[in-house]
């Protein structure tokens, strides 16, 4: 009973902790967004990593991150997560270094103040519309031209399920391929202890970890070689998230 009480109250808390904050950074962000890129990402991202810093520990979620090293200055890499819960993508945004964009349903940037900053850090798309995921992909391609390293969560939703991780969608390793950059895999802990995916309206405080793993390249692989690179990293993922899940 006191844990449903407090978890409900918790999560209160974080909602009213996020939306003040929000409406302190807003201005500068809502300016940044008449800017182009790669501009507005990077202002957008100086802010954002300074508001996280502040808001993870203020709701007792501190983020540790570790294999930072693996990203060598200058280059440009298609970057994939695992995802569990609403608080991955404020964690990710954050926690890559470099500028960083992620693919983003095209209804979330509709909603109020809050979609002002997702339509900067993320590249809308509306999934029904064959015509809006070859615009993503077209856009996707640019930003990775730009220096900008693009993120994507290959399990398509949040994962529900008690498995480290759900199958994974082509996406992502098209991409990487498509462009001949390299895939730095990484994966998030803890995020589903903080809002477990079977309760509402409910969150508990728990540290973050976010690691990335070494980058895999893609040079000369050709489309060809999709299902067994996707089955590579789901491997190297699943193995490194039970390795490493209880610490």
């Amino acid at each position: 009973m006191f844990k449903n009480i407090f978890g409900r109250l918790f999560a209160l808390y974080a909602l009213l902790l996020f939306a003040g904050t929000m409406l302190i950074v807003f201005i500068p962000i809502w300016i940044l967004s008449f800017f182009p890129d790669p501009k507005k990402s990077k202002g957008f991202l100086i802010i954002g990593r300074v508001w996280m810093k502040v808001y993870f520990p203020l709701i007792g979620c501190p983020v540790s991150k570790k294999g930072l090293e693996y990203f060598a200055p200058g280059q440009t890499y298609v970057v994939v997560c695992n995802h569990n819960s609403l608080m991955d993508v404020p964690v990710t945004t954050a926690g890559i270094p470099g500028i960083n964009k992620t693919l983003a349903k095209a209804s979330m940037g509709k909603i109020p103040l809050f979609g002002v900053m997702y339509r900067i850090g993320g590249i809308m798309v509306n999934r029904s519309s064959e015509a809006s995921r070859k615009q993503s992909v077209a856009e996707m391609k640019q930003a990775l031209k730009m220096g900008i390293h693009i993120l994507l969560y290959p399990e398509g939703t949040r994962n529900r399920t008690p498995d480290p991780l759900k199958s994974f969608y082509d996406g992502a390793f098209t991409l990487a391929i498509d462009t001949q950059l390299p895939l730095i895999p990484s994966l998030l802990f803890h995020t589903r202890k903080i809002l477990p995916p079977e309760r509402k309206f409910f969150a508990w405080p728990h540290h973050i970890a976010y690691h990335f793993l070494p980058p895999v390249p893609t040079t000369g692989l050709t489309r060809d070689d999709i299902p067994a690179f996707k089955e590579q990293i789901f491997k190297l993922m699943w193995d490194y998230y039970v390795a490493n899940n209880h610490k």
